[in-house]
């Protein structure tokens, strides 16, 4: 049988196979927005990896990929008690990513859990300081104050907390009641102020009108006279003619 330095031609195959085999495993393409964290005999490389091809050693070098895009995480409805006692849901969406892999990997197990958790437990934490009207008017300052607190305990995991909105408010059944019956309340206040505005300043452009006619008593007799020609271009079965006001008070005195 042929021998090749001394081995057999199968034995040969069989290494290249194997060769070419580890040669392939060892090969890694990262993607642009993706870079790996080497550990070399259990100690991490001072610098990750990539984009584009690299070569970890196997088996004395182990690969983890960290993608630096940004995630949208969705914390789900959280029970909050408010500052003035009403259970509510909130719900809210965090937005992060990963600028330090080093970090992301070393100092916490999971980052994406860990982050996702410490979101949970912040959202109580924070919107349980607040009053119900706060959190339903006041949701940009919250969004900003959760985001500083959030990004300075991720910080030390490498992660930049970039955005977090509050979706949605759940309110109990009796407190919508209750919030309709104030909001219909408010609405009523409104329409009498504005209808009590309105009849003061009606009041004011009479007596200054009653002023004006009071200078000149003929301006008044002008006046019934086109009162009595508005009626009567409408037909009605009734004639109305206006009295003087000053001849009744004759009478009264008589």
């Amino acid at each position: 049988m042929k021998t090749i330095l001394g081995m057999s031609f199968p034995v040969v195959v069989v290494a290249a196979i194997f060769f070419f085999s580890w040669l392939f495993s060892c090969i890694n393409i990262l993607k642009e927005y993706e870079r790996g964290v080497i550990f070399r005999l259990g100690r991490v490389l001072p610098q990750p990896k990539g984009p584009g091809l690299i070569f970890v050693f196997k088996p004395f070098d182990s690969i983890t990929r960290v993608a630096l895009r940004t995630i949208v995480l969705d914390v789900p409805p959280q029970d909050i008690i408010t500052k003035d006692n009403v259970s509510v849901k909130v719900n809210a969406v965090v937005y992060f990513r990963v600028f330090n892999p080093l970090n992301a990997i070393l100092q916490v197990e999971n980052y994406i859990y860990a982050t996702s958790q410490l979101s949970q437990t912040t959202l109580r934490s924070i919107l349980g300081q607040v009053e119900l009207d706060d959190l339903l008017s006041e949701r940009e300052k919250l969004n900003k104050e959760l985001q500083t607190v959030l990004d300075q305990h991720t910080d030390p995991w490498g992660i930049k907390v970039a955005l977090v909105e509050i979706k949605q408010v759940d309110l109990p059944q009796d407190m919508q009641r209750a919030m309709a019956l104030q909001a219909e309340a408010e609405r009523e206040k409104r329409a009498k102020i504005i209808h009590a505005d309105g009849e003061f300043q009606a009041s004011k452009q009479l007596s200054e009108a009653a002023a004006i006619l009071a200078q000149n008593p003929t301006t008044m007799q002008l006046r019934y006279l086109q009162t009595l020609t508005e009626i009567s271009t409408e037909n009605h079965s009734t004639v109305i003619f206006p009295i003087p006001i000053e001849f009744l008070t004759n009478l009264i005195k008589k």
